[in-house]
């Protein structure tokens, strides 16, 4: 790595360290969340991007990985950072067995058999069988940890701080790994399957592998989502989380690695950069309010001082 690059990454880190400390706490909760956005993005990057493999079932893996987490802290008293660890095991697990099993589907089929995947999980969660286990439709309740050591920050920013070191760390694992002999033989595989097979790359293996990895980062990052929100149920891991986590990696580019940063933040923030936008539409080339002056409103009945 050049030292220009090398620097501009250290400034990076520092101000991403220094940030809870400027900031209210709502905030320093959603950057967190940006971050587990980013970790989820990043697996999917190496499925969709890396290995062009088409998946539309990626929130099942981070849906996985929060109910890991949560029954073994609510039934088996796990801590939660023991808890966050077996949360990618466990995805790399089930990612390497669906792997296996769909290693000879391609495009359409593929799709398909991702999106059922999806399709399936909360009605899964939520089975008699299992809803002693994962609380059923009503969900489980959890009690994140606070900082230890009784270290001067407060839970938002603690786990702000945990959230941003994993994925400091899996984005360096990842490019390590699309820069080795692993990632070459990945590319190879989506570009030219028939000739990686000729060359003696094992298609089915790689699949199954980076579908293992892929859902490993996911189920981290669903154990750390779990986290933040205090509370998981099966509706929260519906089809459409897996479609905006694909919606968030073909933001800037699937195949890039340190866009998931900026992919995690756009998920995050969308729905308030939109609703600033319709905002500044409807308010704009109207007079100011008669009541206050500073609300923009054409009719004082609608005014914001009046009516909060």
């Amino acid at each position: 790595m050049k030292t220009p690059r090398r620097v501009a990454l250290l400034v990076l880190a520092a101000c991403a360290l220094a940030l809870p400390f400027f900031l209210w706490g709502f905030r320093t909760y959603q950057l967190a969340f940006a971050a587990v956005n980013a970790i989820a993005i990043l697996g999917l990057n190496l499925i969709a991007g890396q290995a062009g493999l088409i998946s539309l079932g990626h929130g099942a893996f981070y849906g996985l990985g929060a109910y890991t987490l949560a029954v073994l802290m609510r039934h088996l008293s796990v801590s939660a950072y023991a808890a966050i660890l077996a949360a990618g095991l466990v995805g790399l697990v089930t990612g390497y067995v669906f792997g296996r099993v769909v290693a000879r589907l391609v495009g359409f089929y593929l799709a398909l058999t991702t999106f059922a995947l999806a399709l399936a999980l909360p009605q899964m969660l939520k089975s008699s069988y299992v809803s002693p286990w994962t609380g059923g439709a009503q969900g489980l309740y959890l009690d994140r940890p606070s900082a230890p050591l009784r270290l001067p920050v407060t839970p938002d920013q603690w786990w702000y701080f945990v959230t941003l070191g994993i994925l400091a760390l899996l984005l360096w694992m990842t490019r390590n790994l699309v820069a080795g002999r692993i990632g070459r033989a990945i590319r190879a595989m989506r570009d030219h399957p028939i000739a990686a097979q000729a060359a003696g790359i094992d298609v089915a293996r790689y699949t199954a592998l980076t579908f293992g990895v892929g859902a490993a980062y996911a189920g981290v990052a669903g154990a750390l989502g779990a986290l933040l929100l205090d509370f998981i149920a099966p509706e929260s891991f519906t089809y459409w989380l897996s479609i905006l986590f694909l919606v968030g990696s073909v933001f800037g580019g699937m195949a890039s690695v340190w866009g998931a940063v900026a992919r995690g933040l756009l998920l995050q923030f969308w729905s308030d950069i939109a609703g600033m936008v319709s905002r500044d539409l409807v308010h704009s080339g109207r007079s100011s309010c008669s009541r206050c002056g500073s609300c923009r409103m054409a009719s004082p009945e609608w005014c914001r001082r009046g009516n909060g």
